[in-house]
């Protein structure tokens, strides 16, 4: 019992702390974590795989012939794709990608908790466009940038009193030495 209600106070503490998104990021290391042990099992199916081929030059390349596991992610036109393995062959390099579902329905339930936190319902669309352009032909802004000094400052030390160096500015195509 006691151990029971620890646990839940605990959880309940945590829920506090780190709030809805740290169970989205937690639920999105979870996800990532299956994701990679399917693919590491070659627990998928087929139908579900997306072949992208990218013409590449590499000098010395050497070609492969059987693929090699990757993990990695990216997200095109508003899908999320995991990278299950790629080979290079000739001057292509074949990447092997499944749809990842469960990640695209995370990151949107994360967005749509994130809208919630405005005043205004999920549904309605902003007119904060228009209130910012608005708002900017009324506030004066400017930004001055001053240099501080001409060239390299160097402060040199001679008997009992100190003397600036200022030479003339010379433009470099360089960094300066390492003294």
């Amino acid at each position: 019992m006691k151990r029971g209600l620890t646990l839940f106070m605990l959880s309940l503490f945590l829920l506090n702390v780190l709030g809805y998104y740290g169970v989205f990021v937690g639920l999105q290391v979870k996800n990532k974590r299956d994701m990679q042990a399917r693919f590491d099992n070659d627990d998928y199916s087929s139908t579900q795989e997306v072949t992208i081929k990218v013409p590449i030059t590499v000098p010395y390349a050497t070609d492969s012939r059987e693929y090699t596991r990757v993990d990695g992610e990216f997200e095109h036109q508003g899908e999320t794709y995991r990278m299950v393995k790629q080979k290079l062959q000739r001057d292509t390099l074949y990447i092997v990608c499944v749809k990842d579902n469960a990640s695209h329905d995370i990151k949107q339930a994360l967005a749509d908790y994130v809208k919630t936190f405005t005043d205004k319902p999920v549904s309605e669309k902003s007119n904060s466009k228009t209130s910012q352009n608005l708002i900017k032909d009324y506030i004066v802004s400017s930004t001055i940038l001053q240099t501080m000094c001409d060239g390299w400052n160097k402060v040199l030390n001679s008997g009992t009193h100190a003397r600036g160096y200022n030479p003339h500015s010379v433009p470099l195509d360089s960094p300066p030495p390492k003294a």
